[in-house]
């Protein structure tokens, strides 16, 4: 990630502004404000602005006045029961903003959230900036033989170094054909005075998937857990998820309590089918089930066991 001179000193300049406020504030949150935190190559994550902490939920859940309950485990036992139950609402009480830069590819993917309030740079007013994301070549691999969406085996160097060199010629050509059609550089210098440069609404079609776009995007908590559910997950392709994992981060710091809740009962936890369950107790019950008296196909089956560290 590469910040300009004139992009690291806007941030130095409203990290130096402070408010006074009655509102809930968050030191381990306040302490990274505004800053860019890396991903990938080129990206990053920003939070830009908050609303509440752990006591807001359970304020939100009592209906009470002030900071709810007095003692700090009771506010964690409380939270933790909410969880546990999936009972949302309390969650919605706490929102965040986000600052952040990342491939399209990845802002297509991650648009299918549709529970946040985002406003994405525009490339039919300004210029797109010069930068494409190229994986890592630990992360180029075949595409997985059982799994239409998922990655295989890691690419043989010979084979990544291919890869990376296709992307980064497509990647440099297109962009240089973008400024031809626009017939201008990022600070408006026209290249050619004697023709019109295309319209930039137009001229950005032939950017390639990997180009950083940036938006800001604000959800409340209880939404913003349910994408780390699904992005931050193992099973979720790898760039989205290195989102997820820098904004799971920033979850911590701003509400711990609710943070180790969400990693017992959502990250680290297994939902278990009706069919599932019986076949969980019947194991406790000292039974041997198996695949074809289960009920359960035999994708649910492998799942299960898995679940369970079972040999299944």
């Amino acid at each position: 990630m590469e910040l300009t001179a004139e992009q690291q000193a806007e941030i130095t300049e409203a990290r130096e502004q402070a408010a006074i406020t009655r509102r809930a504030t968050v030191p381990e949150l306040e302490s990274i404000l505004l800053q860019p935190l890396p991903v990938l190559d080129h990206g990053f994550v920003r939070v830009i602005d908050y609303m509440g902490d752990d006591a807001a939920i359970v304020q939100a859940a009592r209906v009470s006045y002030g900071r709810g309950t007095r003692r700090v485990q009771d506010d964690a036992g409380l939270i933790r029961y909410l969880m546990r139950h999936r009972h949302s609402t309390p969650f919605e009480m706490c929102e965040i903003k986000y600052h952040i830069k990342l491939p399209i590819f990845v802002a297509r993917q991650w648009i299918r959230h549709r529970t946040a309030n985002v406003n994405e740079y525009s490339g039919r007013y300004s210029i797109l900036d010069k930068e494409y994301y190229l994986p890592e070549p630990g992360h180029l691999a075949a595409q997985a033989k059982t799994n239409r969406q998922g990655r295989d085996e890691v690419l043989s160097a010979a084979d990544a170094a291919r890869v990376l060199a296709i992307l980064r010629d497509d990647a440099e050509r297109c962009y240089a054909d973008y400024e031809t059609l626009l017939n201008e550089d990022r600070d408006g210098n026209r290249l050619d005075p004697d023709r019109p440069g295309l319209a930039r609404e137009l001229a950005r079609m032939n950017l390639t998937l990997n180009t950083y776009t940036q938006w800001y995007w604000k959800i409340d908590l209880h939404n913003l857990l349910h994408f780390l559910s699904l992005r931050a997950d193992p099973h979720a392709q790898y760039e989205i998820r290195a989102y997820a994992a820098v904004m799971l981060e920033t979850v911590q710091r701003w509400l711990p309590i609710t943070a180790e809740a969400f990693s017992d009962y959502r990250l680290g936890a297994a939902l278990l089918s009706a069919r599932a369950l019986a076949v969980v107790r019947r194991l406790l019950a000292g039974e041997q089930p198996t695949p074809a008296d289960s009920g359960l196909s035999a994708r649910e089956w492998r799942e299960l066991m898995a679940v369970l560290g079972h040999d299944g």
